[in-house]
């Protein structure tokens, strides 16, 4: 009986002290990040820009997982059309901290708005919001609208998403979703990130950088914190919002989306009726990085968007 209990003990607490054995963020992998950081209330954040130094600016907010790489293939692009890009890692993810608490939307429109200042950003700017970052860039353009002169939406979560039954699991929080997400979320994570290997992609080694996340203390629990914090809200109060006072919405999404559904493009249109729409045909949700010719070609200024 003992030596089962023992068994049942070091089985449950396996996950928890994987996670703990993880080394943290530090200076030496900081040192090999290409960019700058901004010491911001939460903590570190890193940055890049791309582009000329007085084009108009154009701030990309990447999603749950993939830090701020992801643009790597899009942000030159944008810049190449005289765009001046702000890239950033969210807390959580990438060479940023991994602060404790909540992961709301205003913790993330705090970050946001902190490094604007920081980088001394004080007009309007173009908005690009990938996945979950497509939420915090709807969050932040209806909360400071005179902020944003132009949204941009990339497979944006916050009106309907899959992304499997451990996260809807998760998102409802409770004393052991952490735990749940400790045990079950890595070797996931490694097989969606695989599954994509064969894809075509503008972001060289994407699918080693990603799986590299789980190397870093407090990349799973910032996902789980993100899981039952901004991506557990239901925007549509905040989109109509924006239809009513915000800047105008451009959304881009992938006609083979299994996260982000097709089905939510109609959601925002008939949230945002003037919202403008392009699908990328046989894009699934990876699609910033597997098409980036055609997402360039329907960001507004840079080329003729697909029909929708």
């Amino acid at each position: 009986m003992i030596w089962g209990l023992l068994a049942l003990a070091a089985l449950l607490s396996a996950p928890l002290l994987r996670e703990a054995l993880r080394p943290r963020m530090n200076a030496a992998a900081r040192a090999e990040a290409h960019g700058d950081f901004a010491t911001l209330s939460r903590g570190l954040t890193h940055y890049r820009w791309f582009g000329p130094e007085h084009g108009a600016i154009t701030v990309c907010v990447h999603g749950l997982t993939t830090p701020s790489f992801v643009w790597d293939g899009l942000a030159p692009g944008l810049a190449a059309e005289g765009r001046r890009v702000l890239v950033y890692d969210l807390y959580g993810r990438g060479f940023s901290d991994r602060p404790e608490g909540a992961q709301d939307a205003a913790f993330f429109i705090t970050q946001l708005r902190e490094l604007l200042a920081d980088q001394g950003v004080a007009g309007p700017v173009t908005l690009i919001g990938y996945s979950m970052g497509g939420a915090i860039a709807t969050e932040f353009s209806a909360r400071h609208p005179e902020r944003v002169q132009n949204l941009i939406l990339i497979a944006p979560a916050g009106l309907g998403h899959d992304l499997g039954p451990v996260a809807r699991i998760v998102a409802r929080g409770g004393p052991f979703a952490l735990w749940l997400m400790l045990a079950a979320f890595p070797r996931s994570f490694q097989r969606g990130c695989e599954a994509e290997r064969a894809l075509p992609s503008s972001v060289p080694g994407i699918v080693d950088l990603q799986q590299a996340q789980l190397r870093w203390r407090g990349f799973v629990p910032a996902v789980a914190r993100s899981l039952s914090g901004i991506l557990a809200q239901d925007l549509s109060p905040v989109h109509a919002r924006i239809a009513q006072s915000g800047p105008p919405v451009h959304a881009i999404w992938g006609a083979a989306d299994r996260v982000i559904p097709l089905a939510c493009k109609d959601r925002l249109a008939a949230l945002n009726p003037a919202a403008r729409h392009s699908v990328i045909a046989g894009a699934g949700h990876g699609l910033t990085y597997t098409h980036t010719a055609q997402v360039l070609a329907a960001c507004p200024g840079t080329g003729q968007a697909p029909a929708a």
